[in-house]
């Protein structure tokens, strides 16, 4: 695949979290930056917005209940299979969006299409899914009733803040109380006196901020981006306290230079080809894909320098959106999945590992599984959204529901803080979240939960000026910002964990 790079020159962005504070600050200690609180309409499984809400709006995208998180524990002899379901649950809806994005025209002249063509076939398709959900929940213990309420789906308008109005809030069951102060590393730090950072200024090109910048009408759209020099700056120096563990561990694996890509997720949809509906880069561990075992993972080839490390990192790519063609242009979670454009290796990704701002951090289990941000963050509402985007120089500066524009010889910055809290138990969970936690706002880990390193992973894209970029996503999500996530299987072998440990807990910057 082309990768392409550009020094030299500026980029965009969004409106993020503070999670590059300790790249920032040089330290073990996070920054929260509570941006907004959720806006979502209540429990997921809730009723979706309607086409009557939407009246005198231009219908955008197909909106539907997260199914995860309108569902019982999971039992694990049910969780090959409920995951399977989920994933074909994933391309229903990517099926559907395609159907509603062929027929958008004829849909704003007769809405009665959109039942006809669209959502009644959904309903129907989801409608099984859970069905068959059920069924293999109940062969493994108690089967689940009412999850027929979450096969319905509407349309909804994009309302052009690239974030969450709308979309529900994921609160419901599954969500194991973490929505609160997602991503807000660590939950360490305090509200920036409400500031809003996505209400800068246009990007000043002049057109419709709902209009699509994307190929194919699937988005971006101008009201997607904002001038970084707009945004007031919103991240503040946390405060730590005594017996803090202020050490570093960076380790070194690369930039993906040598292209490994693939539209999989071992995590969410193992044994699922493209579960992901979008491209992913892959740095770290090599035998990552969607088959990929924890024995393979062990014996992985890997490019981090330090071969006790096979861990695996990975995130959506970021293109051009150029109108340039990549390989990928007739690939599922390329074209056929509606990403498109040029893939950009970054000029820099920085992988740390720090501390807590309370106490010391034990270790991490090996095969510990951890997801970040939310890719459905468009539609879900922010819960588990944990984007964060900025420019170098104006790191400052945050945003969560905003790409960047960021000025003349400035590069775009992605930043994923990680939970840094474990339930001392598992190293996963039916729905992918509540086995980890973000710390409370005391920076102490909820009851149960143990601190453990926090991984900080900062991303850097060396990309022309302007409004002219955008991360991959599920096609329904329309390339928005905040669905932006990150991915992390931990591979370090117990010797180089425990060095980590011992150097985060002695207050060193290790490599």
């Amino acid at each position: 695949m082309r990768r392409t790079s550009r020094k030299k020159r500026s980029t965009l962005a969004n409106r993020a979290i503070a999670a590059s504070a300790a790249l920032i600050l040089g330290g073990g200690g996070l920054v929260a930056v509570n941006v907004y609180a959720s806006a979502g309409e209540g429990p997921s499984g809730s009723s979706p917005p309607t086409r009557t809400q939407n009246a005198g709006r231009q219908l955008s995208t197909i909106d539907c209940p997260e199914a995860v998180n309108g569902l019982p524990e999971v039992p694990d002899g049910a969780r090959g299979e409920v995951d399977r379901e989920l994933a074909a649950m994933d391309t229903q809806i990517t099926d559907a969006y395609r159907q509603f994005a062929d027929r958008k025209e004829q849909i704003a002249r007769d809405p009665g299409l959109a039942e006809n063509a669209v959502l009644g076939p959904l309903r129907s398709k989801r409608t099984a899914s859970l069905d068959r959900i059920g069924i293999a929940i109940g062969r493994a213990g108690e089967r689940p009733a009412g999850l027929e309420s979450l096969a319905g789906c509407s349309l909804r308008a994009d309302d052009s803040r690239g974030g969450n109005g709308g979309g529900r809030g994921n609160g419901g069951p599954g969500d194991g109380g973490q929505g609160q102060n997602q991503g807000q590393d660590g939950g360490q730090g305090q509200d920036p006196g409400g500031q809003d950072p996505g209400q800068g200024q246009d990007p000043g090109q002049g057109e419709d901020p709902g209009q699509d910048q994307g190929q194919g009408g699937n988005g971006p759209v101008a009201a997607d981006f904002v001038d970084i020099q707009s945004v007031q700056p919103n991240v503040d120096r946390p405060r730590q306290r005594r017996g803090a563990s202020r050490g570093t561990f960076t380790t070194d694996c690369g930039r993906n230079e040598n292209g490994k890509f693939n539209p999989d997720n071992v995590i969410v949809a193992p044994g699922v080809s493209n579960g992901a509906h979008h491209m992913h880069d892959y740095i770290g561990n090599q035998a990552n894909d969607a088959f990929a075992s924890d024995d393979d993972l062990a014996n992985g080839a890997t490019t981090c320098r330090n071969q006790g490390d096979r861990s695996t990192y990975y995130w959506p790519v970021l293109r051009l959106q150029n109108g340039q063609d990549e390989n990928d242009v007739d690939a599922d979670g390329g074209g056929r999945d509606q990403n498109v454009g040029e893939i950009q290796t970054p000029s820099q990704v920085t992988l740390k590992f720090v501390g807590s701002p309370v106490g010391r951090v034990t270790a991490m289990p090996r095969f510990l599984r951890i997801i970040t941000g939310d890719a459905k963050a468009f539609t879900n509402g922010d819960a588990n959204a944990n984007a964060s985007w900025s420019c170098t120089g104006f790191e400052d500066r945050q945003l969560t529901d905003k790409y960047p524009i960021c000025p003349e010889g400035s590069q775009v910055v992605r930043t994923f803080a990680f939970q840094n809290c474990w339930d001392g138990q598992n190293t996963d969970s039916a729905n992918h979240r509540t086995h980890v936690a973000f710390a409370q706002e005391n920076g102490r880990c909820p009851n149960g939960f143990r601190a453990v390193p926090q991984l900080v992973q900062r991303i850097v894209y060396d990309v022309p000026p302007g409004p002219g970029f955008a991360v991959d996503s599920f096609p329904e999500q329309l390339h928005k910002p905040i669905t932006d996530h990150g991915d992390f299987i931990n591979v370090f072998d117990d010797r180089l964990m425990n060095k980590m440990v011992r150097c985060i807990n002695d207050g060193r910057r290790c490599r």
